[in-house]
């Protein structure tokens, strides 16, 4: 399950995609930061639960500006982090994106309030850090959990408060430039994740695909690689990753996805070639990528689309 978790006002870690909650007062669009409203005011926008209560009416922006109804196939009540913990099946594993506003500065300070609140709200307890002994320990038990962050100083600070859960840094890969430099190339997050002992990194699949000599340095540095992005709603580009050696991919249509990555894998095509070798030189060709007329029709197909 993945994600995006800011923090109220009053210190409750939520689960919100956005850094605004735009909705309708008095016939006019209005917006307000998430990280502005108190806990009471955060769970009144939307559908309620309990029954028969109407909540404010959520809208969403889109990039050219316009303003839309929220509308959506299935939905449910704004929640808390400690409530996911308690209502998910405890089989499944979260990816807890700390989620940043990157129009913002932070302060050293105020990263560890937020960070530390996601915490508590996990039960990480940490005996230098009082704060912390009260929600991912507590709640998370024995759920697998990641942390992720595009911000590298909140994904640093992170790894210093806590060592029971891995840490990711996110990145564009490359696909967009910003005024810190340690989010924009894989060679940057590989730095920055050795120089403060994170486990992975979670890249753009686009930077993969643009620069795929990043990944054996990514190997070489025993950093786990997953990749996100639009484009791992493609079967084709998911398998392209499996062959390309992504430890994994995060993608929107689960089910549809793993049923044909599984197809792909499932149908091999064997190399007559390597096939006739001697058992010393057949091992020799195993370990090394063997790409199928298949495949390479594949990669060739998608090229003009990742390079955009």
């Amino acid at each position: 399950m993945y994600e995006k978790r800011p923090v109220t006002k009053d210190g409750c870690p939520i689960i919100f995609h956005d850094n605004f909650i735009y909705t309708k007062e008095d016939g006019k669009n209005s917006q307000k930061r998430v990280t502005d409203l108190q806990l009471e005011d955060f769970v009144q926008y939307g559908p309620q639960n309990e029954q028969g209560k109407i909540g404010k009416p959520l809208l969403r922006k889109m990039k050219d500006g316009r303003m839309l109804s929220w509308n959506v196939q299935s939905e449910d009540a704004l929640c808390t982090l400690q409530e996911a913990f308690e209502k998910v099946n405890p089989r499944l594993g979260f990816n807890v994106e700390l989620k940043f506003d990157d129009n913002l500065e932070y302060e050293d300070e105020e990263l560890t309030r937020i960070l530390q609140a996601i915490l508590k709200a996990c039960g990480t307890r940490q005996t230098v850090f009082v704060l912390l002994s009260l929600v991912i320990f507590d709640h998370a038990k024995d759920r697998p959990i990641l942390f992720s962050s595009f911000q590298p100083d909140a994904a640093q600070l992170m790894r210093k408060l806590q060592s029971k859960y891995p840490v990711y840094f996110l990145t564009n890969g490359g696909t967009e430039i910003y005024t810190d430099v340690r989010r924009n190339s894989l060679e940057e997050a590989i730095k920055l994740c050795l120089g403060s002992g994170l486990q992975g990194i979670v890249s753009e699949a686009r930077g993969i695909f643009r620069h795929p000599a990043a990944i054996p340095k990514i190997k070489e540095a025993n950093l786990s690689l997953l990749t996100y992005g639009t484009l791992n709603n493609v079967p084709e580009a998911v398998y392209m990753q499996h062959l390309m050696g992504v430890n994994g991919v995060i993608v929107d249509l689960v089910p549809e996805i793993t049923e044909a990555v599984s197809e792909l894998i499932a149908l091999p095509e064997p190399d007559p070639q390597v096939e006739n070798l001697s058992s010393n030189q057949a091992a020799k060709g195993a370990a090394t990528p063997n790409f199928s007329q298949r495949e390479i029709s594949f990669l060739l197909r998608l090229i003009p689309e990742l390079v955009q």
